[in-house]
């Protein structure tokens, strides 16, 4: 008898043992998803008049950017701006001390990075394919990459990769040139592919995607809500710091609720209807 042979007729005596005696198999328990804490250095903190937003932040995806949002918000630049273009089914936007859309920071214009290069050094939580290419996390920001395998093929060992504008995605705005990003930003409220591959996206909403969905709508709207001070959390006394858990998208237990909702969704899933589950 083979061994496979011989595993298959243990399992069946087994089987046959438990209901002889009544005695019921209860199922394996389901891994629990592990839930990690957010960099106060990379962490912006967003108070409004509507209530707090908190955004994790990417350095490691597009430094200039998160270092340009960091650098105003240390000075106070943000306090007191408001939300001057809202459009429900699509994004809110600040950032202009003007308060309407056409001026910037003393910090002149950034250059757009519109994607990225991904190596095997940043944690990538892959769902799997997506057409031709790989989608997945990192940390919470969705993305959507050349598959893994090439990496062994390029010359600097990485693949090209770019955020996915999904509901809470962080976004500079810039104008027609494509290099003119400087102080304005948005938070998505809703999905728009529109923008993939056109914008810099620099974070994610973690907690308080209802405040940004219920931000004042207009172009301007007629009573503005505004953010009412924006700071790092590393720079906020410590009781004063977001308590927020997000779950670790590396782990197990998140990929098996992925590839639940693949398979549920089949041909309609979409990385942005996946949720990244938050405590605090």
């Amino acid at each position: 008898m083979t061994v496979a042979a011989k595993f298959l007729v243990s399992i069946a005596l087994a089987s046959l043992a438990a209901a002889s005696t009544g005695a019921a198999q209860a199922p394996a328990p389901a891994a629990q998803q592990t839930f990690r804490a957010l960099d106060p250095a990379n962490t912006l903190v967003i108070d409004t008049n509507k209530g707090r937003v908190v955004v994790e932040l990417y350095p490691q995806l597009v430094p200039e950017h998160v270092a340009r949002i960091k650098a105003l918000a240390a000075r106070g630049f943000y306090d007191g701006l408001t939300f001057f273009r809202v459009i429900d089914d699509f994004m809110a936007q600040t950032g202009d001390p003007g308060n309407d859309g056409k001026g910037g920071s003393d910090l002149g214009m950034l250059k757009g990075q519109f994607t990225f290069r991904r190596g095997s050094d940043v944690p990538f939580a892959s769902v799997g394919r997506i057409g031709a290419s790989e989608g997945g996390f990192i940390g919470t920001l969705p993305v959507m990459s050349q598959v893994s395998g090439l990496m062994a093929m390029t010359a600097d060992g990485k693949v090209s990769a770019y955020a996915l504008f999904c509901p809470g995605v962080a976004g500079m705005a810039r104008a027609g040139d494509p290099d003119s990003a400087d102080s304005q930003f948005f938070l998505m409220r809703r999905q728009s592919k529109t923008l993939e591959q056109k914008y810099t996206a620099w974070g994610r909403v973690v907690q308080g995607l209802d405040v940004v969905r219920n931000i004042a709508v207009g172009e301007p709207p007629a009573n503005p809500d505004r953010m009412t001070r924006v700071r790092i959390a590393a720079d906020l006394p410590a009781a004063d710091r977001p308590k927020v858990m997000v779950a670790d998208t590396t782990t197990p237990a998140f990929k098996a609720r992925d590839d639940a909702d693949r398979v549920a969704k089949g041909p309609a899933f979409n990385l942005c209807d996946v949720t990244v589950p938050t405590q605090g």
